[in-house]
């Protein structure tokens, strides 16, 4: 069977210990699955929230390579594929209008589910404004930011809200809205594709930046985007960078995008995360302590995705060993997600970030001045090195600081150690730092 197939063909990807504790618990669903749709079972919830967010787009992309098609995959649990194509046919027919049927969409993503922080205040607000009143003030708004950081929960939390409104809603990616385009044109069905983006009160698209140097599909999209525009229907657009940016877009579709309101999305600062941290543990009913929290807040990345992986990952491992969830646990467990985070940063990136945000210059911090701004960000810098880079050794440390030798390091590591524990406003001034660092080295990394 093609299913079985995958899942095999996954194995050569992945750990022999994933394959073990994740895949071979999966089943294909035969009944439940469609020309579109991979649907596979697992015995838990737990198990297929995890799966689904960890190996769901693998599974998709040896189903492609083997059939040419892009398939939607599907995890489940035993009790509840029964009820999936019920709860498919349901949502299409949740508008009962003569024009297309509303795409399903993520029901989690909601404006009540999303929090706010300073970060994306903008964003949010202009998103609830575009959902209550389509086509008026923001058309188009066009949202952006780094990958995960919740551009497609507002979008998508745009749809939910205008389904309830018995609006008809198209949610598309890019690639989807590509590979629609080019299947209709080749199938002389352009009118069918028509109908679908044109007759709908939202059309929403993530990524439009992967439309890039794909000109026939942008002069369709261009003639769409002005149908919609006349007709005061609503148009939202994600990407990664503001229009001016994105590069292999024609002039004229540039333009069209800054037409409305343009919104970005910044990372998110460390109570923001702790926030999100929370709200995520409530909506699945995984219970950590502040400590655990706070953990995973410091060191995970400013990606919300990965953030929530990690802890469907953490609670995973806790349910299946019948473990408790301490700061150990979460620390052992989540020891490998965090050394990926913080490889190939250097005591220079360490610095250069810590000069400019505490406007110190670097060589002031490694020099011997005993002024006050000086000395702590002298320490900063030891604290988040060791932190940072935990093979540094701790003579290295003191040679590049400029101090007498390690027992030095050791010294300013036990006075950082007594604030961080009795300051909490400095704590977050170093996390912060800490977060602002690991940003920095991943975007330069993606750059490469």
């Amino acid at each position: 069977m093609l299913a079985d197939e995958v899942l095999t063909l996954l194995k050569d990807n992945i750990s022999i210990n994933e394959y073990t504790r994740y895949i071979k618990t999966l089943t294909y669903d035969e009944n439940s699955s469609k020309s579109d749709t991979a649907v596979f079972t697992t015995p838990n919830q737990l198990l297929a929230k995890w799966i689904q967010t960890k190996y769901a787009h693998k599974i998709a992309d040896i189903f492609e390579n083997l059939t040419g098609q892009k398939k939607a995959i599907l995890i489940k649990t035993k009790s509840n594929t029964t009820h999936v194509n019920k709860t498919v046919q349901q949502q299409k027919q949740s508008t009962t209008k003569n024009k297309s049927s509303s795409t399903i969409l993520n029901t989690s993503f909601t404006f009540e589910n999303f929090i706010v922080g300073t970060s994306n205040q903008l964003a949010f607000a202009a998103a609830k404004s575009a959902a209550k009143m389509p086509g008026k003030q923001y058309n188009p708004l066009f949202i952006y930011g780094g990958s995960g950081l919740g551009k497609t929960h507002l979008v998508q939390a745009i749809g939910n809200y205008a389904i309830t409104q018995d609006q008809t809603v198209i949610y598309t990616t890019s690639e989807q809205f590509l590979n629609d385009f080019l299947y209709n044109l080749k199938n002389h069905t352009m009118d069918r594709f028509r109908q679908k983006y044109r007759e709908c009160d939202f059309l929403l698209i993530d990524d439009i930046q992967f439309l890039s140097k794909k000109e026939q599909t942008q002069e369709e999209f261009f003639h769409t985007f002005n149908e919609l525009h006349n007709l005061k229907k609503q148009i939202v657009l994600t990407s990664d960078k503001p229009p001016k940016k994105i590069a292999g877009f024609e002039d004229r579709l540039k333009t069209r995008f800054e037409w409305g309101l343009m919104a970005d999305v910044q990372p998110p600062g460390l109570e923001t995360k702790i926030s999100i941290i929370k709200k995520k543990c409530e909506l699945d009913n995984v219970y950590l302590n502040d400590e655990v929290i706070h953990y995973i807040a410091s060191h995970m990345e400013d990606n919300i995705r990965e953030i929530e992986s990690a802890i469907i990952y953490l609670n995973a491992h806790a349910n299946l060993l019948s473990k408790k969830i301490t700061l150990d646990f979460a620390e052992d467990v989540m020891k490998d997600l965090i050394k990926d985070q913080i490889v190939d940063i250097s005591l220079n990136d360490i610095i250069k970030v810590i000069a400019h945000e505490l406007n110190i210059k670097p060589t002031d911090i490694k020099s011997k001045k005993r002024s006050q701004p000086i000395v702590e960000a002298r320490r900063i810098g030891i604290y988040l090195a060791k932190t940072l880079t935990p093979d540094t050794r701790m003579r290295d440390l003191a040679e590049f600081f400029g101090l007498k030798d390690h027992t030095a390091v050791s010294h300013a590591m036990k006075k950082i150690n007594q604030l961080l524990q009795n300051d909490e406003n400095f704590n977050v001034k170093v996390e912060e730092l800490k977060n602002k660092i690991t940003s920095a080295n991943n975007k330069r990394s993606e750059s490469l």
